[in-house]
């Protein structure tokens, strides 16, 4: 422990089970030396285990729906009230589709399904700065993090229209950034992590084996949760006060891989 985030604090949303990333930032961050705010959405608390992490952390959970501006008001309000002033960093942990939960196939999609994916996914994320912005909830060179995936620039069959959900997260990150940029020498960045074996992860299709292809194409293999909650630390962190609007692979290498012989399975005497 080297006390990275001393004095800061901060919010983490999505910590569902010990299997989240966010869960694996909120111990890094309080282990660096972080106080921080935990919260999801109220049916996602019902599911998870977030108030063991609260306990561990010794963190309020404040519930709130990413979705609802009147939710995520409260949440700062409350954040800033328990804090006595704004927040340091944020992560935007969070994503959601229900037609891959129910197996749709990308040529059959149901739209009203894909607008609360893109809404739940996505558009949490501006709504999230867009409502800190008009609070002016975050300090002076804050940083705010949201996780995403390479399938916004490569194509992943399975992962559905969640790809496109990244890509637009990803998007209002360079967008939002210049204005917080400019404004308040905030930061805001995208990390593109590694297949990860969390509870959210496991419920696409063929998880366990891209999981496989992944660690095999990777010259370091899959960036394990740990690491992730590692990297978000060192951008929560004033070591990177000048790493913004960027989206950052923490992948083990596989987004400039082309082909690995590793995957190559040639039969003795070819």
């Amino acid at each position: 422990m080297s006390n990275l985030l001393a004095g800061k604090k901060g919010i983490i949303f999505g910590a569902l089970d010990q299997q989240s990333i966010a869960w694996k930032v909120a111990e890094r961050c309080v282990q660096e030396g972080a106080q921080i705010v935990l919260t999801n959405a109220p049916v996602a608390m019902r599911m998870g285990e977030i108030n063991k992490l609260a306990e561990q952390c010794n963190a309020p959970v404040f519930p709130a729906d990413a979705t609802s501006i009147e939710d995520l008001e409260n949440l700062l309000r409350k954040s800033m009230e328990h804090f006595g002033g704004k927040v340091d960093f944020v992560l935007h942990s969070i994503g959601m589709s229900v037609n891959v939960r129910k197996s749709k196939s990308y040529t059959d999609l149901n739209y009203e399904w894909m607008q609360k994916t893109f809404d739940v996914s996505a558009i949490s994320f501006h709504k999230l700065m867009q409502t800190m912005w008009k609070l002016d909830a975050i300090t002076d060179w804050g940083s705010i993090i949201a996780l995403t995936y390479i399938a916004a620039q490569r194509v992943f069959p399975d992962y559905s229209e969640m790809a496109e959900s990244k890509a637009l997260l990803e998007s209002f990150a360079r967008s939002f950034g210049y204005h917080y940029g400019t404004a308040k020498n905030v930061r805001v960045n995208t990390v593109s992590q590694s297949p990860t074996m969390t509870t959210a992860g496991k419920g696409v299709k063929g998880f366990t084996d891209f999981y496989g292809y992944a660690d095999k194409m990777s010259p370091l293999g899959n960036a394990p949760a740990e690491d992730c909650a590692n990297y978000c630390v060192a951008l929560f962190s004033d070591l990177t006060r000048y790493v913004t609007m960027q989206n950052l692979y923490h992948d083990g290498g596989f987004s400039t891989m082309g082909m690995n012989p590793a995957l190559l399975q040639v039969e003795e005497g070819e």
